[in-house]
């Protein structure tokens, strides 16, 4: 897992900076969420082009803590590139997204609403012995609770796809490259919405970084600790921090993918990493989660006769 940020950092700029180059664009445009690997790819647009070149977008909405926008704000004054806030609540209103989440109460706090979302998904883990992410990773054809997961998956996954519209939509007015902010972590498991805001994108930086690695550039490229140390998180429904969804820590699930990549085998990644406290059982499950997700990294088409 060990890196050389320095290095990295530089190469980074380097490839954010050839394809401004070579696609013609005039800067670029990439989603400031208040999570680490959005800093990370902001502080690197910043030494890629120019404060005066980057253009961040805030795009919470009424389900988003309101941390996350405010440390988004901030980042973007310490940095010096330009931000704009959207909120895409009214958008999101419009197309009806919020009726799809039986939580959406006018008068249920939002403690409680974290509290309950947090209770279902240990419920659907412990009925089904898999994690509604998990689930959701594939069609949804005769499995238990599908109405509920179907309905769940098309209210949090419109938020980011809004996101990704709303990025382009600024990107073509400014001739501007749009950057996505997607690690290698969540790459490869699927932790990500399908042309939405993170995997559609001109450019991914990140892509080739494992999220433990992309908080080591974060601390060398002084994005602030409040930032980097905070539970990462989608912050697209209430009480859900990226490792409650994915079931295992980021620590863990980088030594396991690293190995997997490596062609390992379930036993010997279980004896080179007892130690860090890695079950077989932990192995096979990231090995689904890379399997299932596969169709996600790619596009199909027929092959036709010549």
């Amino acid at each position: 897992m060990e890196i050389k940020p320095e290095e990295v950092a530089v190469s980074l700029e380097a490839f954010i900076r050839q394809y401004v180059e070579e696609l013609e664009r005039e800067g670029v445009v990439l989603g400031l969420s208040g999570g680490v690997d959005s800093a990370v790819v902001a502080a690197l647009c910043k030494g890629a082009v120019g404060p005066e070149k980057t253009l961040a977008l805030i795009m919470p909405e009424k389900d988003s803590n309101k941390e996350q926008a405010e440390d988004a704000l901030v980042l973007a004054e310490e940095l010096g590139i330009k931000a704009r806030l959207i909120d895409i609540t009214p958008y999101l209103k419009k197309l009806g997204v919020y009726k799809l989440f039986p939580l959406n109460k006018p008068l249920l706090p939002k403690k409680l609403k974290e509290i309950m979302v947090r209770r279902a998904y240990k419920y659907y883990q412990k009925k089904t012995g898999e994690t509604p992410f998990a689930a959701s990773l594939g069609g949804l054809k005769d499995k238990d609770f599908s109405a509920y997961l179907k309905m769940s998956n098309a209210y949090y996954r419109a938020k980011h796809r809004l996101r990704m519209l709303l990025l382009y939509l600024e990107g073509e007015k400014e001739n501007r490259l749009v950057v996505g902010a997607a690690n290698k972590s969540e790459w490869l498991v699927g932790f990500f919405v399908k042309y939405g805001c993170d995997a559609a994108a001109d450019i991914m930086p990140l892509l080739n970084i494992y999220k433990t690695q992309v908080r080591e550039l974060a601390r060398y490229l002084n994005v602030p600790g409040r930032i980097i140390d905070k539970a990462p998180s989608p912050d697209i429904i209430p009480g859900l921090t990226d490792e409650k969804a994915l079931a295992i820590s980021y620590e863990k699930l980088d030594l396991i993918l690293a190995a997997l990549e490596e062609g390992w085998e379930v036993p010997e990644i279980v004896e080179a990493l007892d130690a860090a406290g890695i079950t077989g059982e932990q192995i096979i499950e990231v090995k689904k989660l890379v399997e299932k997700s596969a169709h996600m990294r790619k596009l199909y088409w027929p092959e036709l006769g010549t």
